[in-house]
């Protein structure tokens, strides 16, 4: 917490008042890191505090998170409230019925501070599942640093950035890339060239339909290919060999060998803070292509905060779960570690106590003026992901040629898309 937010927190927490009467024992659960893993500890316990409830925090990494969360949902035995990743919603509650529709809470949450579209994206069957805690997208970001050692300005197309990776090669040495992009980072990269091109989602919101042709797919997976021969990024293999490090774990990107990469926003600091003295990091507008139909932005709500179909206290629930999201309480506790928050009197809160860094409010910005078209939340289905990334994979190894990868990737995404 800054020292700004400090005295506001301390401030709030003595005029806060209990809500009811009748005080509840709540369960709530969460993926995150160090810092969000304290900042809602505190914010469950200043909530509590004001609304007479005691909340159980039941936190994780994120790996396995979903395993989890789906064997709670299936026995029954969720907690009241979790946070949930967007694109679990269609794969837990289809129909709307396996989480709490908050609709009916509305006395007790002001659904106000979301815009229509927020809504929309937390709603499954007409019944609203879960309240956007941030809206996200994957942007660009460079080290101008490891580009001015190149010579070179930050580019603004596509072609800019497949120029420059002969450059870094040339005068820097064969270990420096202007970009990265392996695994799942790939995939997004492939994803992103051919919504641009066509103009539309890979995977159609509406009509659960792939709509790309075959020759749009292969087209866009030949590009990666592109990238790798020019040295924009590193091979697939060479990733895989040095033991597939996270990013912010990598020398070669903390140190500045690595020059750019195409992330959430809501990992700015992420990536940012380990980066040695001198380095640095900024967002840039989307690369383009010549001809392209759009930006090509992938917007989605980072994730949600939802409540149990089967809680025994939806009112209590409810009461907490506003006071994370709008209440002065609560929104001083978190702070922004879920990212700018979705809902408006949060932000409004957060920025005036000057709880939100200015490159966070700037990514934040081309988030929401971003262009592109609607995002299936079945892209980041498990196992669409994999049938992706398993394709691309056995193409980046030369394996199989770019027609064939798109073909195991359509299979793939066809059988998941068959059980909606």
């Amino acid at each position: 917490m800054t020292q700004l937010m400090k005295p506001l927190a301390l401030a709030l927490s003595t005029t806060a008042l209990c809500g009811i009467a009748q005080a509840e024992e709540l369960r709530m659960s969460w993926w995150g890191g160090d810092s969000r893993h304290e900042a809602t500890q505190a914010a469950l316990k200043a909530c509590g505090e004001r609304h007479g409830h005691t909340i159980s925090p039941e936190f994780t990494g994120f790996s396995g998170h979903f395993e989890r969360l789906a064997t709670q949902i299936a026995g029954g035995t969720e907690p009241d409230i979790m946070q949930v990743n967007w694109p679990w919603l269609p794969i837990f509650s289809a129909d709307g019925s396996r989480f709490a529709d908050l609709n009916a809470l509305s006395g007790i949450i002001d659904l106000s501070n979301w815009s229509a579209e927020q809504l929309e994206a937390g709603t499954m069957n007409g019944k609203l599942n879960g309240l956007p805690v941030s809206t996200t997208a994957r942007l660009f970001a460079f080290n101008p640093t490891a580009w001015e050692r190149a010579g070179l300005d930050l580019p603004t197309t596509w072609d800019d950035l497949v120029a420059a990776g002969p450059v870094f090669r040339d005068k820097l040495g064969e270990d420096y890339y202007p970009f990265e992009g392996a695994a799942l980072d790939a995939t997004l990269l492939v994803t992103l060239y051919g919504t641009q091109m066509t103009g539309r989602p890979l995977i159609d919101p509406v009509s659960n339909e792939i709509v790309w042709t075959m020759e749009e797919l292969t087209s866009a997976i030949e590009f990666y290919k592109t990238l790798v021969d020019n040295h924009v990024v590193p091979s697939w293999e060479k990733v895989a060999a040095a033991g597939n490090v996270p990013l912010h774990e990598s020398p070669d990107w903390t140190e500045g060998r690595i020059g750019g990469t195409y992330q959430w926003d809501t990992t700015y600091f992420k990536i940012s803070d380990p980066m040695a003295e001198g380095e640095e990091l900024v967002y840039t507008a989307m690369l383009s292509q010549e001809g392209q139909k759009t930006q090509g932005i992938y917007r989605k709500a980072s994730m949600v905060f939802a409540i149990s179909a089967n809680t025994e206290h939806p009112d209590a629930a409810a009461q907490i779960v506003n006071c994370l999201m709008n209440e002065d309480t609560g929104v001083a506790a978190l702070g922004s570690t879920r990212g700018v928050p979705a809902s408006t009197a949060a932000r409004e809160m957060l920025m005036a106590a000057g709880g939100i860094n200015d490159i966070q409010i700037e990514a934040q910005n081309r988030v929401l003026e971003g262009e592109g078209p609607a995002i299936h939340p079945f892209m980041e289905h498990p196992d669409v992901r994999s049938a992706m990334i398993d394709a691309l994979e056995m193409f980046a190894y030369g394996r199989i040629d770019a027609a064939t990868a798109a073909d195991e990737m359509m299979i793939g995404i066809e059988a998941v898309l068959a059980d909606i």
